[in-house]
C-alpha cells in the first residue's frame, strides 16, 4: 500500500468501528471474523488477499490477547489442560496453512456445513448444553481429548478458518462439560496460538500492513474489552443466545457462498 494519504484516513474511519464491532463480538462468543475479514475485503478489493488476512489477524490477535486476560482474572481456566491444546493448536494452524498449497480450502465448505447444521441443532433442541458446569477435575484422557481438538481445530483454523471459535465452544462444552461462559473463555487461549502460528507466516511474508493494522487492533482491543466485560455480566443465558445467532449467520453465509459457486 501507499503512505499514509487523506483517502486513507477515509478508510481507517470505516476500519476502526468496524473492529472494534468484530473485537466486542469476538471477545463475548468467537466470530469476530465474520465482520472484519468481508469489511476488509469490501474496502480493500483490489489489494493481496494473503495481506489482507495478515492485517486481519494482526489486529484480531491484540482483541483476543486483551480477552483472554480479562477472563483469566474472573474464570476458572484449567490451564494444565488448555496450555497444551493450545500448542497443538498451534503446530495444527501452521500445518494448516501450509496445506492451502495443496488443497482448495473452499473444498472443505460442504463438510463444515453439515458440521455446523448437527452442531446447530444439539445446540438448539438440548437447552440445558451449556448452563451449568460440571466442575469436575480434567483428568489425563482430558488433556488427550485437548490435544485432539487443539491440534484438529487449529488446521481448520490454518486451512480454512470460519467458525473456529464456535466449534471451540461446542466442544469444550462437549467434552468437558464446561458452561458457556467457561468454554468461551477458554476457547480464547486456543484461538490466540492459532492466530499466532498465522502471524508468524504473515509478519516475515510481508503480509502485514501496519499502517492499518496497529489502529485495528487498537480498537479491536477496546472492543473485546467491551464483549469480555458484557459477556461476563451476561453470563451463559446471553453467550448460549448470540452463539446461536452466530451459528446461524455462519452457516447461512457459508450456504449462500457454495450456491453461488
Amino acid at each position: 500500500m501507499q503512505s499514509m494519504h487523506s483517502f486513507e484516513l477515509a478508510y481507517l474511519a470505516l476500519l476502526i468501528p468496524l473492529s472494534f464491532i468484530a473485537g466486542l463480538v469476538d471477545a463475548a462468543v468467537g466470530g469476530g471474523g465474520l465482520i472484519q475479514v468481508p469489511g476488509l475485503f469490501a474496502i480493500f478489493p483490489k489489494e493481496i488477499p494473503a495481506a489482507l488476512m495478515g492485517t486481519n489477524k494482526f489486529a484480531s490477535i491484540m482483541g483476543t490477547a486483551s480477552a483472554t486476560v480479562r477472563y483469566a482474572r474472573q474464570v476458572k481456566l484449567d490451564w494444565h489442560i488448555l496450555l497444551p491444546s493450545a500448542a497443538a493448536a498451534f503446530v495444527g494452524a501452521y500445518l494448516g496453512a501450509r496445506a492451502i498449497h495443496y488443497l482448495p480450502a473452499s473444498s472443505v465448505r460442504p463438510l463444515v456445513i453439515v458440521l455446523l447444521a448437527v452442531m446447530l441443532t444439539y445446540t438448539w433442541f438440548k437447552p440445558a448444553f451449556g448452563t451449568d458446569d460440571a466442575g469436575r477435575p480434567l483428568t489425563r484422557r482430558d488433556l488427550y481429548i485437548g490435544l485432539v481438538i487443539g491440534a484438529a481445530i487449529g488446521f481448520y483454523d490454518g486451512f480454512f478458518g470460519p467458525g473456529t471459535g464456535s466449534f471451540l465452544i461446542f466442544l469444550f462444552i462437549r467434552f468437558f462439560h464446561f458452561d458457556f461462559l467457561r468454554a468461551s473463555a477458554s476457547a480464547k487461549v486456543v484461538n490466540l496460538a492459532t492466530n499466532l502460528a498465522s502471524l508468524v507466516y504473515f509478519i516475515p511474508a510481508g503480509m502485514v500492513y501496519f499502517s492499518y493494522a496497529i489502529p485495528m487492533a487498537v480498537a479491536n482491543v477496546a472492543g473485546a474489552q467491551v464483549g469480555s466485560r458484557l459477556a461476563l455480566k451476561g453470563g451463559n443465558t446471553w453467550i448460549r443466545r448470540l452463539f446461536i445467532v452466530l451459528a446461524v449467520v455462519l452457516l447461512t453465509r457459508l450456504i449462500w457462498q457454495t450456491l453461488a459457486g
